[in-house]
C-alpha cells in the first residue's frame, strides 16, 4: 500500500510499505477514506524536531473497518470511525479520569504498540488499529462525503480547540482571546462560541484566517503582537485583558502573548506543542493570580459530546480545510501548510 514517510527535513516521501496485518486480538484494520496534515507536523518537515532515520507520518483519520481481531466487540466490520491522534483503550485509570493520552497501555500512530505490533501512521491507504474498541469512534451511519471534512476534524483540531477552551473555564458571558490562527486556533474560536464567550478576539494577521474566524464567531480580530497586541485585548476588554485566553501555538513568542493577554484572576487554556523554549513566569502569574490549564489534548473523549454539532451542522469545522489533495501529493500538502497557501490540507488515498 501507499503512505507517507519523512525522510529528513523538508524530505516527505509516498512510498509502497507492507499492507497491515491483525496481530494481537484487539485490533482492526481500517481503509483510510481521509487523512490530513497537522500543524505539529511541521515541526519535524522543518527540522525544529529532529528525523533520525525514515519513518512513517501523521496521525489524523477517519475511514472504514475492514477486518477486526477476536477480542474487539464495539467495532465491527463496516463501521464508519474516527481514530483520535493516539490510541487508547478507555478503560485503564488515565482513561477513566478523562486524560486518554496517557493511557496506561496507549501510544501513538507510526509506532509499535504496547502489545508487539506496529500501529500504522495515519497518511496512508490502510492503518492497522490497536486497542480498535477503546481507540475508535464509530460514526452511526449513513455518512455523506460532505461530511467527511467535518468528521475529519474530530480526529484532532476541533477536539484540540474545544480542550483549549474548556482547560481555560470559558463560560457564558467570557470575554476571549485565541492566540493562533491555525486549524486550532479557528476550532478554538468555534468552541469558544459554542461554549457561550460572548467578545471573541482572534489574533490573525491572514486576511483569509481573518474572515473565517469572523464567520465562526469572533466578534474582534487583533493583527498586533507583544506590546501593542495585549494593549489591543485590553481596549477591548475594558482595560484589564481577557476573562479567557486560548494559546494554539506552542512557542515562547505565543505563550508570553497569550499570558499577558489574561486579566487579573483569568486563565489560560494552551494546546500548541511546545517549541521554541516556552516558559512560564511564575512570578508574574503568582501577582497576577493568573491560571495555566491544558496540555496535549484528550479528544477521543470529546467525539461523543461533538459529533452531533458537527452532523447537524450547528458547528462546521470542516471548513478549516482549503486545500484537498490526492495521498500521492502529500509532499505538496506539506509544503502548501508550511508556506502557509492552506490552512489545513485534507488528503485522499
Amino acid at each position: 500500500m501507499l503512505a507517507t514517510v519523512i525522510h529528513a527535513a523538508r524530505d516527505i516521501r509516498v512510498e509502497e510499505v507492507p499492507d497491515p496485518v491483525l496481530s494481537t486480538g484487539a485490533d482492526a484494520i481500517v481503509r483510510v477514506v481521509a487523512a490530513c496534515v497537522c500543524g505539529s507536523d511541521l515541526w519535524p518537515y522543518r527540522g525544529v524536531t529532529p528525523t533520525h532515520g525514515p519513518h512513517r507520518i501523521g496521525h489524523e483519520f477517519v475511514g472504514v473497518v475492514e477486518e477486526i481481531g477476536p477480542e474487539v466487540r464495539e467495532v465491527k466490520p463496516g463501521d464508519f470511525v474516527i481514530a483520535p491522534f493516539y490510541v487508547c483503550d478507555g478503560t485503564c485509570a488515565n482513561c477513566r479520569n478523562g486524560v486518554s493520552t496517557s493511557c496506561l497501555t496507549g501510544g501513538w500512530w507510526g509506532s509499535d504498540d504496547h502489545f508487539g505490533g506496529f500501529a500504522d501512521a495515519g497518511q496512508g491507504e490502510r492503518v492497522r488499529v490497536p486497542l480498535a474498541d477503546g481507540t475508535l469512534a464509530v460514526v452511526p451511519g449513513p455518512v455523506g462525503d460532505d461530511e467527511i471534512p467535518g468528521l475529519l476534524t474530530l480526529s484532532d483540531v476541533m477536539g484540540t480547540g474545544h480542550h483549549a477552551a474548556v482547560s481555560a473555564g470559558v463560560g457564558p458571558g467570557d470575554s476571549v482571546a485565541v492566540v493562533g490562527d491555525g486549524a486550532v486556533g479557528l476550532c478554538a474560536v468555534i468552541a469558544a462560541k459554542r461554549l457561550g464567550a460572548t467578545t471573541i478576539i482572534a489574533m490573525s494577521r491572514h486576511p483569509q484566517r481573518q474572515a473565517l474566524a469572523r464567520e465562526f464567531g469572533a466578534t474582534h480580530v487583533v493583527e498586533e503582537r507583544g506590546d501593542a497586541g495585549i494593549a489591543r485585548v485590553q481596549e477591548l476588554t475594558g482595560g484589564i485583558g481577557a476573562d479567557r485566553v486560548l494559546e494554539c501555538v506552542g512557542t515562547k513568542e505565543s505563550m508570553d502573548q497569550a499570558l499577558r493577554s489574561t486579566r487579573p484572576g483569568g486563565m489560560v487554556g494552551y494546546v500548541g506543542v511546545p517549541n521554541g523554549g516556552a516558559e512560564l513566569p511564575i512570578r508574574s502569574l503568582f501577582g497576577r493570580n493568573v491560571g495555566v490549564n491544558g496540555g496535549v489534548a484528550p479528544v477521543r473523549g470529546y467525539i461523543e459530546e461533538l459529533l452531533p454539532d458537527v452532523r447537524s451542522g450547528a458547528i462546521q469545522p470542516g471548513r478549516v480545510f482549503d486545500l484537498e489533495l490526492p495521498l500521492r501529493e502529500a509532499p505538496e500538502a506539506y509544503a502548501a501548510m508550511d508556506e502557509r497557501r492552506a490552512i489545513k490540507v485534507l488528503l485522499r488515498p
